[in-house]
């Protein structure tokens, strides 16, 4: 049998899902590795979900789950893997699931960035080893724009279902049809309701509410995750005129000057927070109760809620003007060998039945096709979980691209030279 090669970057396992074709009667039985940095619930979600489902399908297919740890550092792991296997003739690797860098240069870390190195690598090859990969904003763009993927999209039944603007530009490049959003992720506030009556509802109140409550709002930075991350471009948002700009572009190099003020406040800001080791250290501060609020992804929060590792007393808010969130891509190489497989592959990733089963009820991410088209998948009381504190309208209203590459690795860098 032709193995269908599957890499999966940036915080995701899904598309190890029903990919490849059955396995012959009689053949010797296969180990699929994936390798996942990331918080451990992207272990969890192949461990629990995606290996058992892969598995039942494909008699004979084992698959084994391996984490390398949160944010660059696991990421990094990998790519030394990868980097160092580069000139065998098959690697160990089947799977990996890359978590984005998060002290770099924006959406791409290295994972997304050996993708694209290895697609240019073959770019003269007749077929590639790669079939299906997800990938982050920053990379999609790259190899649109080198000619690397496939405009598959027209192929896919529930490309009409996709309705985010993300879907056709991804940190200002133009990735109309060459990519379906696998899911929609977002950060927001969380805050315990019994130390806190009455949350902030801007960047501008919980500026002061920290003044008045010291070491009582905890963040990491930008290390360790992009919760942290997407809180310090919220916070650049929030204190300039010309947010729109910093999303849509045109790029502007001069454009930081302006965020001297902002990042002043923002480091005054910090001697009275508490910075947390990472996404997780976050959640579990709010837990022991050692912070009251702090930055959190809504999935990983209300996966921590429901295994009791969050109380209910703690809430979200998404604050104004504005928090970023981000979508993660499928993306089909121009010279996928099995280029029908994948479109079919993703067809099913992107249903709604397998959004509803796959993406909300089991791991609480936003439907990367249209809620709507979802809704009527779901029981009333998982539609109204994942909606009770920040509401539909709040996402359309306050929920926010992150800049365009640029821009974003501005921010990273003003940041590290004038905050932390």
């Amino acid at each position: 049998m032709q193995r269908v090669g599957i890499i999966i970057v940036a915080l995701t396992a899904i598309a190890i899902g029903r990919l490849a074709a059955a396995q012959p009667a009689g053949q010797q039985l296969v180990m699929l590795n994936l390798v996942t940095a990331g918080d451990q619930n992207m272990v969890d979600y192949v461990k629990d979900y995606l290996g058992p489902m892969f598995e039942k399908d494909h008699p004979g297919v084992t698959v084994r789950a391996v984490g390398t740890g949160p944010g660059d550092a696991g990421s990094q792991k990998i790519y030394e893997k990868l980097e160092a296997e580069k000139n065998n003739s098959s690697w160990d690797i089947d799977v990996a699931v890359i978590h984005q860098k998060a002290a770099g240069t924006g959406p791409g870390d290295a994972g997304s960035q050996k993708i694209y190195e290895k697609l240019e690598a073959e770019k003269n090859n007749s077929s590639w080893d790669i079939d299906v990969a997800v990938i982050h904003q920053k990379a999609a763009g790259e190899m649109v724009t080198k000619g690397l993927l496939a405009r598959y999209v027209a192929e896919v039944p529930s490309a009409k279902l996709v309705t985010s603007e993300a879907a056709k530009r991804a940190l200002g490049a133009d990735v109309d049809g060459y990519v379906m959003p696998m899911f929609n992720s977002q950060t927001a506030i969380a805050y315990n309701a019994m130390m806190v009556k009455d949350p902030p509802s801007t960047y501008a109140e919980l500026e002061k509410w920290v003044q008045q409550n010291p070491k009582k709002f905890g963040y990491n930075g930008i290390k360790g995750g992009m919760s942290g991350v997407s809180f310090v471009v919220g916070w650049i948002y929030a204190d300039t005129p010309d947010a729109d700009r910093l999303i849509k572009g045109p790029y502007d190099p001069e454009t930081k000057k302006a965020w001297d003020q902002a990042l002043t406040r923002l480091a005054a800001f910090n001697k009275n927070v508490v910075l947390t080791p990472g996404n997780a250290g976050t959640l579990d501060m709010l837990n022991r109760g050692e912070i009251a609020m702090g930055p959190v992804w809504v999935d990983m929060f209300y996966t921590w809620q429901a295994d009791g590792k969050i109380p209910p007393t703690v809430k979200l808010k998404l604050i104004g003007p504005g928090m970023p969130g981000q979508p993660m891509y499928y993306v089909v190489p121009a010279k996928a060998a099995n280029a029908k497989l994948a479109e079919a592959f993703v067809a099913l990733a992107t249903s709604p039945k397998v959004q509803a089963d796959g993406i909300v009820k089991r791991f609480n991410w936003y439907p990367g096709i249209d809620a709507a088209a979802v809704k009527s998948q779901l029981d009333e009381a998982t539609w109204l979980k994942l909606f009770v504190d920040v509401t539909p309208e709040d996402l359309a209203a306050k929920g926010k691209p992150f800049p365009i590459a640029p821009y974003f690795n501005d921010i990273l860098e003003s940041y590290e030279r004038r905050v932390q």
